[in-house]
Formats: structure tokens, C-alpha cells, sequence
């Protein structure tokens, strides 16, 4: 049993890695900060508002107005924080094109939503695709979740641990149209999936605030002529 549990808390662990923004405990803490602690009321209300796009995604979109700044200008500001910021095996960049003016990376952040129940256990991750379009004083910032990835440690509940069994490992997508608040069926990881929108529409926040930081004011502050 001791084997079991150990596995158990190695998923768990997976809470405390370090995304490249920020950590999935602070991203939960400022979650908690602006929408409460009760995920199920929180994604309800919040899924009052929301819609998915035409592809069963959630997408936010933001202009942020640079006055001043040129095509070119952005694009070094938005070059430079897009390679600090995804630089590792789970993070790419997908598309990166001057003369066009975007930028595409896919982000990862793991361990937003997590659930032991009585036979399996549930991690979720999402990988957001984070697009910006880029024009003289302005950029455009895409948003898009299109699922949810999830491992589930088939035997890694309770009763998995009370049996001394040892999990297996299956990853899975979680479609949004059939999770809750948006799918109008019985979800059964009600509380998990609404944690993870939750915690998906924080970091799109956090996301925003961290672009609109670079251009107006860069990435170090050290970016201007005055050298």
C-alpha cells in the first residue's frame, strides 16, 4: 500500500512544477483571489457568460493599443518575451513570421484541476494556443483552449490504494462541449472540470497582463535607445 500511495503523490507532485508565466499554486491563489473558492458556483457564473467558438473552444481575444511603437518594434518586444517565456520541452513555439506580423506558441500548464476519486485519479492540463497579430501601435492576442489534457492513473483512487494495486497511466482530451457548465449532460467530474475553467480563464488573465506589460513597457525595461 505504501508503493501505491507513493505513486499517488508523485501525480500530485506535478502541482508544484514551474510553468514559465507563473506556478499552478500561484495561478491558484490569484484564481481564488477574484472568483472564490467554490470552482462549481465560480464555473457556473462564469460559464453564464462565456461561449465556446465554432470549434468547441474557449477563446478570448484582447487589442492592446501601443501608441508610438511600429510594426518592427513590436515584434522584437513580443520576439523576445515569447522566447523567455516558451523554452522548454512542453512549451514551442509554432509560428514565427516578421513579415506577416505573428506569432503563434502553444503554452502548457499542468496540474490545474486535480481529483482521487475511488478507482482512478485525475490530473488536468491544459495547452493553450496563444496567438498575437502584430501592426504599427497595436497587437491582437488570441486565447484558445481547445480541450482539456488529462491523466488518469487508472487504480490510483482509494480503493486502488486500499487494494495495493498499482496505477497505469492513460492520457486523455476532455472536449469543453462535455464538460461542465457548458454540456447540459450529468458531467462526472463536475468539480474538476469546473476548477479547470476556472484556472484556464485566470491564466488567459495572467497571459494578457504579462503581454501588454511587455509592449508598453518591455520585457526587462532596458529595451530603449538610452544605452
Amino acid at each position: 500500500m505504501k508503493k501505491v500511495i507513493s505513486v499517488m503523490a508523485l501525480v500530485f507532485c506535478a502541482l508544484s512544477i514551474n510553468a514559465q508565466i507563473l506556478r499552478t499554486e500561484e495561478l491558484e491563489d490569484y484564481a481564488k483571489e477574484k472568483y472564490g473558492e467554490k470552482w462549481v458556483d465560480a464555473a457556473e457564473n462564469l460559464g453564464s457568460q462565456l461561449k465556446l467558438d465554432k470549434n468547441n473552444a474557449l477563446t478570448f481575444t484582447q487589442v492592446i493599443e501601443s501608441p508610438g511603437k511600429t510594426k518592427d518594434q513590436l515584434y522584437v518586444l513580443l520576439n523576445y518575451w515569447f522566447s523567455a517565456t516558451f523554452n522548454d520541452a512542453n512549451s514551442v513555439i509554432q509560428l514565427n513570421d516578421k513579415e506577416l506580423g505573428s506569432i503563434i506558441a502553444q503554452g502548457f500548464m499542468s496540474g490545474i484541476a486535480q481529483h482521487a476519486g475511488g478507482m482512478n485519479a485525475y490530473s488536468v492540463n491544459i495547452k493553450p494556443i496563444i496567438k498575437c497579430d502584430i501592426k504599427d501601435n497595436k497587437i491582437r492576442v488570441t486565447y484558445t483552449v481547445p480541450f482539456y489534457s488529462v491523466v488518469r492513473h487508472v487504480g490510483g483512487g482509494w480503493v486502488g490504494a486500499i487494494g495495493d494495486s498499482v496505477p497505469s497511466r492513460s492520457d486523455e482530451n476532455w472536449v469543453l462541449d462535455e464538460c461542465f457548465p457548458f454540456s447540459t449532460k450529468k458531467d462526472s467530474h463536475k468539480k474538476t472540470s469546473s476548477k479547470a475553467l476556472i484556472m484556464s480563464y485566470a491564466y488567459s488573465n495572467v497571459v494578457m497582463d504579462k503581454i501588454e506589460e511587455c509592449v508598453k513597457n518591455g520585457l526587462v525595461g532596458n529595451e530603449d535607445d538610452n544605452w
